[in-house]
């Protein structure tokens, strides 16, 4: 088969995608990336082919314009940026998708979760499809609050009340893209959504957590998978100073790739961990400069990129924005972690850390190092927060991952 991959230009949404794209490659099937011409090196790099659609409106260079825009903005700000840029790309990929996947001759479609016009474009062709959450599953259930609110659960009255508000509030912020999709959709004849699950696939939808790090759910439909992370072998090693590692217990902390550029806060890490027995590793992808680095306090080890998953088998806490990636592949090494969540779903994310034991939140508008010292020797020396780690470890590890996200795509579109 020849699978599309529809997805939101970011590293966070395409890295897990170039694990399943390599898994399928793997197995004798084509697998491209259809995007803007800023996201053809991504692609490559990932192993995947290459579909081009918004030349004229998204022209090589916008996507680092925006996404620098984008790290300079925290909160609601940068939420409605984003919901902007959303609008955008959805417009940009219903006019041009359905030609180029035409031509390319893509037998059915991975759409990720966020991406609504996806669905539609599937429907459209009349394509088998899959829907990947490679964020927060954004099935909605009354007990449950919405992906970016900074509530936890609570199956109360108060507490369904309090998620219909926030889902009414999100629908209202994605409106400018529900909008364009449907003013597609009746152009193309079908029928208007009047909710974006009605864009979620019919076939199987494949969600990056493990069970365990969800709220009690009990209206999944069948066909929904707790796959757990999307990962797989690297498509070239990153090199990593391991011989500077000098026993102490190991602290990784990590912005992601959106909200790297932070000094601030990576000051604030370094502060907070100096007068603690501990070896700080920081990772700033590409964010900070030499200057930026050299004036961090105490000298902890920093570099621009680190094999992940490699130097979290050796830590004992994670310090990060709490983007799903680092959260879940922190999990997976059973490591817990202290959570500053920043922007977008990472408050969401934070919550789910604190409601299953496997982690501490430190607000990031009430940030210091002090605070933030605090939370890492609480977590440090609470057994508890360990062992929860290792149970949803235990979880990831069956769940079946990549490998069994795979099996599910093959066995779903082949029957279509």
């Amino acid at each position: 088969m020849h699978f599309g991959i529809i997805s939101p230009p970011v590293p966070g949404h395409l890295h897990p995608f170039g694990a399943l794209g390599r898994e399928l490659i793997g197995r004798g099937h084509r697998v491209s990336l259809i995007h803007m011409p800023d996201l053809e090196e991504r692609a490559r790099r990932e192993g995947l082919e290459y579909i081009s659609v918004g030349r004229g409106s998204h022209p090589a260079g916008s996507l680092p314009v925006a996404l620098a825009q984008l790290s300079r903005y925290q909160g609601l700000a940068a939420l409605r940026f984003t919901i902007r840029m959303i609008a955008e790309t959805t417009e940009m990929m219903l006019r041009d998708g359905p030609r180029a996947i035409g031509n390319a001759g893509v037998t059915a479609l991975l759409v990720d979760q966020t991406e609504g016009a996806g669905g539609s474009i599937a429907e459209y062709l009349d394509l088998p499809f899959v829907t990947v959450c490679n964020a927060l599953a954004l099935n909605r259930e009354p007990s449950l609050p919405p992906a970016f609110a900074d509530w936890s659960y609570n199956d109360s009255w108060f507490g369904r009340a309090r998620n219909r508000l926030g889902y009414a509030i999100s629908d209202r912020f994605l409106k400018p893209v529900t909008t364009i999709l449907n003013g597609c959709r009746r152009d193309w004849g079908l029928r208007p959504m009047a909710t974006m699950e009605e864009t979620f696939s019919p076939l199987a939808q494949i969600s990056q957590q493990p069970k365990l790090f969800d709220y009690p759910r009990s209206r999944l439909p069948a066909n929904f998978h707790y796959a757990g992370p999307l990962r797989g072998p690297l498509p070239a090693p990153i090199p990593f100073p391991w011989e500077r590692l000098d026993g102490r217990p190991l602290i990784y902390a990590s912005l992601g790739t959106l909200q790297n550029n932070r000094l601030p806060v990576f000051r604030c890490f370094a502060e907070a961990c100096a007068d603690l027995d501990v070896q700080l590793v920081v990772t700033h992808g590409g964010g900070l400069t030499e200057a930026d680095v050299a004036a961090l306090p105490r000298g902890p080890l920093v570099v621009g990129y680190a094999p992940q998953l490699e130097v979290l088998a050796r830590a004992r806490l994670t310090i990060t924005h709490a983007g799903l990636n680092t959260v879940l592949d922190s999990l997976s090494c059973g490591v817990p972690a202290v959570a500053i969540p920043i922007t977008y779903e990472q408050p969401a994310i934070a919550e789910r850390l604190r409601y299953t034991g496997a982690g501490e939140i430190v607000s990031f508008g009430s940030l210091n190092p002090g605070r933030l010292r605090e939370a890492v020797r609480k977590v440090l020396a609470g057994e508890s927060f360990a062992a929860n780690a290792r149970r949803i470890a235990e979880s990831i590890r069956t769940a079946g991952g990549t490998k069994a996200a795979a099996d599910t795509i093959v066995n779903v579109t082949k029957q279509k």
